[in-house]
């Protein structure tokens, strides 16, 4: 079979299965009602971080020129690393192009086959490629299931966190497929009686619950928690960071692949993500704004309201959530749609998020929208 003939046929599975994924490009001035994207907080758009990225471009031109440990590192990733160790209550960050980026370099340059990695079943697709590029021993583990983390922690460790392997857990504060929190307090006190390490990617704590669900939790600066960040969702911009001690943040510098060899982040987006977190500060009632408009959504749909402002509404197939997602484009409401194999379950769902940044009139539009299209298709 050639390479043709093979991408002819996957092309045709994927159709056949409803699975197939087309890019739409989107203009700057379209005025559909966008419940699909990150922006939780709708500071991509607000004024004082659009001046404060365009700011940055004029300075320091369009990119950083180079990695951060050749001449990459600018002012401004200094500045932003050090508010967002401040806001998160870390004693140390460490900014990388993309929350992509900060999950593989953090489960990269801590594991490898002397250690055991420990994960979630609906952790994020790049915690899974960081696990699989460590060639650590891996468990995946049920969901939120805090009895299979111990018994995988014990075969690893044992009670005394004596010899054996090193062990890594990985974990979302908020998963984004379901909404629901990760049980981190259990799973803290069960990394610090094992010796072991737990991962926690707040991509979508982070603003939604201010400093994070971490922070909230009391477990920020924990000697056996590290937390990962996107700067991509609530704080409307581009680029992640890794938190946790000092010690740490120098072993990323000296070790994360993700971090020495990639180009570091732009100064307008790094700009964007410090002027957001100067907003967010300034307006935590944005964060009470997007939660209460996620319970509303909740309440009107007859599901549960989730701990993140993605809300999920279960289809009966692929096929189903693709047309429920046209009905809602087609009366001015853009959402999310999650197919296999983008979902841990395999059932498919339309995805909906709530946002602080869309006006009031349209905020109730869309929710109409949404009663009326999940009626009709589920």
């Amino acid at each position: 079979m050639t390479w043709e003939q093979w991408l002819d046929e996957q092309a045709t599975a994927r159709e056949a299965a409803g699975l197939t994924r087309r890019l739409q490009p989107r203009a700057a001035d379209d005025p559909t009602i966008d419940l699909a994207g990150n922006d939780y907080l709708g500071l991509a758009g607000d004024p004082t971080v659009r001046q404060a990225a365009a700011d940055a471009a004029l300075t320091w031109g369009g990119g950083a020129g180079a990695s951060r440990l050749v001449t990459g590192t600018l002012d401004l990733h200094d500045q932003l690393e050090h508010e967002l160790a401040d806001y998160l209550g870390q004693p140390s960050a460490l900014v990388l192009s993309s929350g992509y980026a900060a999950n593989l370099a953090v489960v990269t340059a801590l594991a490898d086959r002397s250690t055991h990695v420990i994960s979630d079943a609906h952790i994020h697709a790049s915690l899974v490629d960081a696990a699989r590029l460590s060639r650590a021993r891996l468990t995946v583990v049920p969901h939120s299931d805090v009895a299979a983390v111990r018994d995988a922690l014990e075969v690893s460790t044992g009670s005394t966190a004596s010899a054996g392997e090193r062990a890594l857990v990985l974990a979302e504060s908020v998963y984004s497929v379901l909404g629901d929190a990760a049980p981190l307090a259990d799973l803290a006190d069960l990394c610090a009686s094992y010796d072991a390490l737990l991962v926690v990617d707040e991509a979508h704590g982070l603003g939604v619950h201010g400093p994070g669900v971490v922070a909230r939790s009391g477990l920020a600066g924990h000697p056996h928690v590290v937390v990962t960040a996107t700067l991509s969702k609530s704080l409307g911009s581009q680029g992640g960071a890794v938190l946790g001690p000092p010690a740490l943040r120098e072993h990323l510098v000296n070790r994360a692949r993700p971090f020495i060899f990639d180009t570091a982040l732009a100064p307008a987006s790094t700009a964007a993500a410090l002027a957001a977190l100067g907003v967010l500060r300034a307006r935590p009632e944005l964060s009470d704004l997007v939660r209460k408009r996620v319970r509303t959504l909740a309440d009107a749909l007859g599901v549960v309201t989730p701990d993140g402002a993605v809300l999920s509404i279960p289809m009966p197939s692929p096929q189903a959530a693709v047309t429920a997602q046209a009905a809602a484009l087609a009366d001015g409401v853009r959402v999310g749609c999650f197919r296999p194999p983008s979902v841990p379950d395999g059932i498919s769902r339309l995805r909906a998020t709530a946002s602080a940044g869309i006006a009031s009139a349209d905020w109730d539009h869309a929710v109409a929208v949404l009663v009326t299209v999940a009626k009709e298709h589920q």
